[in-house]
């Protein structure tokens, strides 16, 4: 074994004979998986998509005998082999690969998606490097813990031109991670060699750069690769930290589908397959006497009927039915939105009275971390600067640090998809992490992991995992001087993506029940504050556990005349607004969202009916803003009822401006809203 260089041969490497049975066993069962698929695909039998692992079969089977399944695994599209090793029963793989309704995730996740926490394969991903910042989440609650598990996040080489690899290898060597990171280099990148998409062939020397262990080993060969990878997984869970390996093989078929790969020469194919440990290891084990020749037969043949049973079993199995569309989507399938459905939720915040103190905004989500950390151990905050003596950049969990410790008020390094994988990661293995973006702005760095990890996971994995996920954001527009990269609002961004939960309070209190809410809710939350009320305006909170349900709307002012529906910073705008066109002799009535998903239609329709014009105000973007689906859907459900067309108003499409000047005008105002309400009445 080597950090750099050549991969490590043989050298007299002793494997117990059992061991070396049980690795030859798996390499047999993968083998058959692969055969299966490969006919069933040819024949048509089978129709899904697959990436083929022919060529590294030895990998995880060489890897299996030195974990349990209390040790976690993240693997790749290409990682079927790796699930299997892992102890994925067949029959629901093969039926998840068919979607069909008795797979291990209900059909929903498919080949590229499967997730089986109770053998610890926690998450595939479809997204190249994409799993491994999670995989650090699941590595970190395994640390705080004190469980002495170990991570293995498989990925191939192609991967290693990634970001977010590079973040969760930086992250993972700064808090000491038991983490294996491991690159199964089969020398093409999909569809392009290794020389033509990086300089830097050696990918187990970049460990040395981030202060941790680089290992280059010979994955086609199951006796040395076994051998290294049991001192390197020994470490590991020891405490030693991260690990890179680098497992040296060659893929023999296509970057996708059944044909033999068209990247390798006559040559280079013909070495390979000589290479192959599915040829090669059958005559190892004849050579050291660990088995006979009927031995061998024995284990290829049950393989073969394991598989074929899992094959009868999955073609027999239903398909997933559609009605299932709405379940595993959130853990509550009413908060799925729904042409024509609007749901009646009660407001019930609790404790209705007890003990209250004036905050600002800032002192409400600080208090609201305190109440979450002194309620729950397995709740912890981590982001960039949260910790004392900052406190975070906006001061939101000052002295939270000094009292409940680094290891549950973690700073970060400025890694916002390391930052949010981790999280997922923490929250797949049951923690409640709050995560910190700092301005809403970079939740743009970070949206693969909020947005087709976090997000989609659940319905991903058939309801098997689920990520009780806060993500903490500032958004800063209306202050001014920011600039078009510190001031977005970008909620219309996460409420296209189906399985995040969006809040986004107007006050004190509202901040605090709403992110408590957030931090106990089983689904991945997104909290947005607003910079211009988080120091500005002080209420009465209520002390203790205090929480106020998602998807409830509250009205601040009753009215007659027109419904302005709105939320964040713009609810006092339109409420003192309100108060001055009374004395025009217009009622205006007031409805604050609090949540944009779950949304409250019920109140906001019921609302608008009454007042038939409805107005929605936000400082998103107008374009393709959520004011948009809003008006959209008050015109189709109350058309003939209404005394105006529902209309919306949001900022002009163009980045938000440096100039404060600039910027009040290209965000709703007073003389607009003025304007556009009067345009309503006088319809």
């Amino acid at each position: 074994m080597t950090s750099s260089g050549e991969p490590s041969t043989r050298t007299n490497v002793a494997v117990p004979a059992e061991t070396l049975l049980q690795i030859y066993t798996q390499i047999a069962r993968i083998h058959e998986v692969d055969e299966a698929i490969r006919k069933g695909l040819s024949s048509g039998k089978f129709r899904f998509t697959y990436w083929p692992m022919t060529g590294q079969e030895a990998i995880p089977a060489a890897l299996a005998p030195l974990l349990s399944h209390d040790d976690y695994m993240v693997t790749t599209y290409r990682g079927i082999h790796d699930l299997v090793a892992k102890g994925v029963p067949l029959r629901g793989l093969f039926a998840e690969m068919l979607g069909r309704a008795d797979g291990v995730n209900k059909g929903k996740g498919g080949s590229p998606h499967v997730s089986h926490p109770e053998v610890g394969a926690m998450l595939t991903t479809a997204i190249v490097g994409g799993g491994a910042p999670i995989a650090n989440g699941l590595a970190l609650a395994s640390k705080m813990r004190g469980e002495g598990r170990v991570t293995i996040v498989n990925f191939g080489d192609g991967a290693t031109s990634i970001g977010s690899v590079h973040e969760a290898m930086n992250l993972a060597g700064a808090w000491g991670l038991p983490i294996i990171f491991l690159c199964q280099n089969n020398q093409i990148g999909e569809y392009t060699l290794i020389p033509d998409y990086t300089a830097g062939m050696d990918f187990a020397s970049r460990a040395d750069a981030l202060g941790f262990r680089g290992a280059k080993l010979d994955g086609n060969d199951p006796e040395s690769f076994h051998a290294a990878m049991a001192d390197i997984v020994r470490s590991v869970r020891n405490g030693g930290g991260p690990v890179f390996v680098e497992a040296v093989t060659l893929r023999l078929g296509s970057h996708a589908g059944v044909a033999d790969s068209t990247h390798l020469t006559p040559e280079q194919r013909e070495a390979g397959m000589r290479d192959w440990p599915v040829r090669k290891m059958p005559a190892r084990l004849l050579e050291l006497g660990v088995a006979s020749a009927q031995d061998l037969a024995d284990i290829v043949d049950a393989a073969k009927e394991e598989v074929a049973d899992a094959v009868a079993f999955a073609l027999a199995s239903v398909v997933t039915p559609a009605s299932d569309v709405s379940i595993d989507v959130f853990a509550q399938a009413d908060f799925v939105p729904h042409r024509g459905h609007y749901p009646v939720r009660a407001d019930t915040a609790s404790p209705a009275g007890g003990e209250a103190k004036v905050m600002n905004m800032a002192e409400a989500v600080r208090h609201a971390h305190e109440i979450a950390l002194e309620m729950d151990p397995t709740v912890f905050a981590l982001g960039e600067d949260i910790g004392d003596p900052v406190g975070g950049v906006f001061k939101t969990t000052l002295g939270l640090g000094t009292r409940f410790g680094k290891e549950r008020i973690r700073d970060t390094p400025i890694a916002e998809q390391a930052i949010i994988g981790a999280g997922m990661g923490a929250a797949l293995a049951g923690m409640r992490p709050v995560a910190e973006i700092m301005f809403n702005d970079f939740v743009g760095v970070c949206l693969d992991q909020l947005a087709n990890h976090a997000g989609k996971q659940r319905f991903m994995s058939g309801g098997a995992t689920s990520v009780p996920l806060t993500v903490r954001t500032i958004m800063a527009g209306g202050v001014g001087g920011l600039g078009a990269q510190h001031s977005q609002s970008l909620e219309a961004w996460l409420l296209h993506s189906p399985g995040l939960k969006v809040a986004y309070p107007s006050t004190p209190k509202d901040a605090k029940g709403l992110l408590l809410s957030c931090i106990f809710d089983d689904d991945p939350c997104v909290h947005i504050e607003s910079m211009a009320v988080l120091h500005g305006i002080k209420e009465e909170v209520p002390l203790g556990d205090y929480r106020i349900p998602l998807g409830v709307a509250k009205v601040r002012r009753e009215g007659a005349d027109i419904s302005i529906i709105t939320y964040g910073l713009f609810v006092h705008r339109c409420v003192a607004l309100a108060d001055k066109l009374a004395e025009e002799g217009i009622s205006v009535e007031v409805i604050d969202l609090r949540t944009l998903m779950p949304i409250d239609y019920d109140r906001i329709i019921g609302s608008v009916q009454k007042t038939g014009r409805g107005l929605v105000v936000h400082l998103a973007t107008e374009f393709c803003g959520l004011g948009a689906e809003i008006a959209a859907t008050l015109n189709e459900e109350l058309f003939g009822k209404l005394k105006a067309p529902v209309s919306r108003l949001g900022a002009d499409y163009a980045p938000i401006a440096y100039s404060s000047a600039i910027e009040s005008a290209q965000i709703p105002g007073e003389a607009s809203i003025t304007q556009r309400i009067k345009q309503l009445m006088n319809f």
